[in-house]
C-alpha cells in the first residue's frame, strides 16, 4: 500500500509534465464554445485523446452522440472521474481581457469553466492510468464524458440508462475562486417548456375572434408570481420566453412559449411545486380560451455528499494545497476584482462559508481584499444548501461520490457572468484545472489502494438509500434536447 507523499510525489510529477499539453486542450475547448448536447469537437478531443493514450472509449452511450466512457483496466473496483465540457449561450467573451468584450455577439461560452473541468479529469485519468502500470494495480478506471450539464442534466440521462449501475466511486470538481470541498447538498430541479395555441386575428378590426397566446402565457407568469409567497423559501423559479408570438402588435398571436425551471431542495418537493406550475398553466389556457400543451425537457436530483470520502479527498486538498502565482498573474487577478461590485464579492464569500461551516465565516472575510487564495478552505460538514443544481446530484444518489473546488478564477468572481469566461483561458486558470486533476487522481488511487475506505464509503451510502431510494426524475421517453 502506497503511502500519500509518494502518491503526491508521483501525481505532482506526472501533472506538471501534462500541464502544457492539458492547456492546450482546455484552450481548444474555451475556442470552441458548444451548447448543450451538441459539443461535438470538445467531445471528440477527450476522448481521441484517451483512446491514443491505450484507454478503451465507447461513443454516443446513453442515447447522447456527444457522451461517451473511456475505460482502462479490468474488474473491480470501478472508479470514475466525470468530466463536463458544455459552454452557455450569450456569454462570448474575449480572453484575458478586463473589460466586457465579446468575440461573437450572444455566441457561446465557458461561462462555468467546463473547458477546465472535463480537461482536469482527463489529466486526472491519465495520472491513475499511470500508477495503475507502475504499481499492476487490479481495477478499472473510466472517464466519463458528460454533456448537457447546463440546463441538459447529462449525467441524469446516463443515470437513467443505467451506465453508472456498476461503478464503485465517483469523483469530480468545480472551478472556483478558492480550493476546498464541494461538501453541501443542491437543489433538485425540474424543467419543462409550456406551449399556448390560440387564433390569430386583426387586433383592431376582430380582436373578438382571436385567441391570445401570449395573453395566456402572460397569466401563467403571472400566477407563477403569485405562487412564489406560498412555496417553501430554499424553492426557486425561472422562466424564460422563448417564444412571445412575433412583433406585430396588431395580430393577435396564436402562439406563444415559455420555458420554466422548479428548484428544491427535495426532487418531491420540486415536483410538488411543479404540478403547481403545471395547475397555473391549465387555468391560464382556460381563462383565454386557448390550448396548453407540456413538454418535460429535464431534471436532476439535489446532490448527497458522502462524508467519507469527502473526507478521504480533503486530505488531499491540503497536501496540494494552493498554486503559485506570478506577478503578472496576481496584477491581472487584480483588474478583474476590481470589475467586480461589492455585492459580487459578497455573494462568493457567503458561499465559500456555506461549504465551510461556522470557520468557514472568518475563512472567507480573510479573502475580501484577496484577488487570489493562497489557502484552502477549511472542512466542516454541515447541512446548508449550495442555491443551484448540479446532474452530479443524481450520480451521488447512485454511488458515493466527492468533489472538491479548485481556485480557477479572482474571489468575488461570479459564475456565467463574462469574467470567468475571460479567465477561463489563463494560465491562473491552467493552474487550477491541474491541482484539481491533481487531488482527483490522487483521491481515486486512495480508493484503489484502501479497500477499507472504499467499503465505508458505500456502506455511508447503503445508509442514505435505505432511507429514501433512488428514483431518476426524467421519466421514461424523454430525450435530451439541444437548445433551440
Amino acid at each position: 500500500m502506497a503511502d500519500q507523499q509518494n502518491i503526491v510525489n508521483f501525481i505532482n510529477d506526472f501533472i506538471d509534465n501534462q500541464q502544457p499539453a492539458l492547456a492546450e486542450i482546455s484552450d481548444a475547448i474555451w475556442d470552441h464554445p458548444e451548447t448543450r448536447f451538441v459539443e461535438s469537437f470538445s467531445s471528440a478531443l477527450l476522448a481521441d485523446k484517451l483512446d491514443a493514450s491505450g484507454f478503451t472509449v465507447e461513443r454516443g452511450v446513453g442515447g447522447m452522440e456527444t457522451a461517451f466512457i473511456a475505460s482502462f483496466g479490468s474488474g473491480k473496483p470501478v472508479i470514475a472521474l466525470l468530466g463536463e465540457f458544455d459552454a452557455l449561450a450569450g456569454l462570448s467573451q474575449k480572453a484575458g481581457c478586463d473589460v466586457a468584450q465579446p468575440l461573437i455577439e450572444n455566441g457561446n461560452g465557458h461561462g462555468c469553466g467546463h473547458n477546465l473541468l472535463g480537461t482536469a479529469a482527463l489529466g486526472g485519468a491519465l495520472a491513475v492510468k499511470a500508477w495503475m502500470e507502475r504499481e499492476n494495480i487490479q481495477g478499472t478506471v473510466r472517464f466519463y464524458g458528460c454533456p448537457g450539464e447546463e440546463g441538459g442534466s447529462g449525467k441524469t440521462f446516463m443515470a437513467r440508462e443505467g451506465l453508472f449501475d456498476d461503478v464503485d466511486a465517483a469523483l469530480t470538481w468545480h472551478p472556483e475562486t478558492y480550493s476546498g470541498m464541494f461538501s453541501n447538498q443542491t437543489l433538485a430541479n425540474i424543467q419543462a417548456s409550456f406551449s399556448f395555441k390560440g387564433v390569430s386575428s386583426h387586433a383592431a378590426a376582430a380582436p373578438h375572434l382571436g385567441r391570445s397566446a401570449l395573453d395566456a402565457l402572460t397569466l401563467m407568469n403571472t400566477g407563477a408570481n403569485f405562487l412564489r409567497e406560498h412555496i417553501i423559501q430554499e424553492a426557486r423559479l425561472h422562466y424564460a420566453i422563448t417564444n412571445a408570438g412575433g412583433i406585430s402588435p396588431n395580430v393577435v398571436q396564436a402562439d406563444a412559449e415559455v420555458l420554466y425551471l422548479v428548484r428544491a431542495p427535495q426532487m418531491d418537493q420540486a415536483q410538488a411545486i411543479f404540478d403547481r406550475v403545471v395547475d397555473i398553466a391549465k387555468g391560464a389556457a382556460l381563462m383565454t380560451g386557448t390550448k396548453m400543451s407540456m413538454r418535460f425537457d429535464k431534471a436532476c436530483s439535489n446532490y448527497v455528499p458522502n462524508r467519507t470520502l469527502e473526507s478521504a479527498m480533503y486530505q488531499y486538498v491540503q497536501a496540494f494545497g494552493t498554486p503559485h502565482y506570478t506577478d503578472e498573474e496576481r496584477a491581472f487577478a487584480a483588474s478583474i476584482h476590481a470589475t467586480l461590485t461589492e455585492q459580487d464579492i459578497d455573494n462568493n464569500l457567503l458561499n465559500i462559508s456555506r461549504t465551510s461551516g461556522a470557520e468557514g465565516i472568518g475563512f472567507a472575510e480573510t479573502l475580501r481584499h484577496s484577488p487570489l487564495t493562497d489557502s484552502v478552505a477549511p472542512y466542516a460538514p454541515n447541512g446548508n444548501i449550495l442555491y443551484g443544481s448540479t446532474d452530479v446530484g443524481d450520480v451521488s444518489w447512485l454511488v458515493p461520490t466527492a468533489q472538491c473546488f479548485s481556485p480557477c478564477f479572482a474571489v468575488g468572481s461570479p459564475l456565467h457572468t463574462w469574467q470567468i469566461v475571460s479567465q477561463g483561458r489563463t494560465s491562473i486558470a491552467h493552474k487550477g484545472m491541474c491541482l484539481a486533476a491533481k487531488v482527483m487522481s490522487s483521491t481515486a488511487i486512495e480508493l484503489f489502494t484502501q479497500p477499507d475506505l472504499l467499503a465505508a464509503c458505500q456502506k455511508e451510502r447503503d445508509v442514505q438509500r435505505a432511507r429514501r431510494p433512488y428514483q431518476c426524475p426524467i421519466p421514461a421517453g424523454v430525450k435530451p434536447s439541444p437548445l433551440k
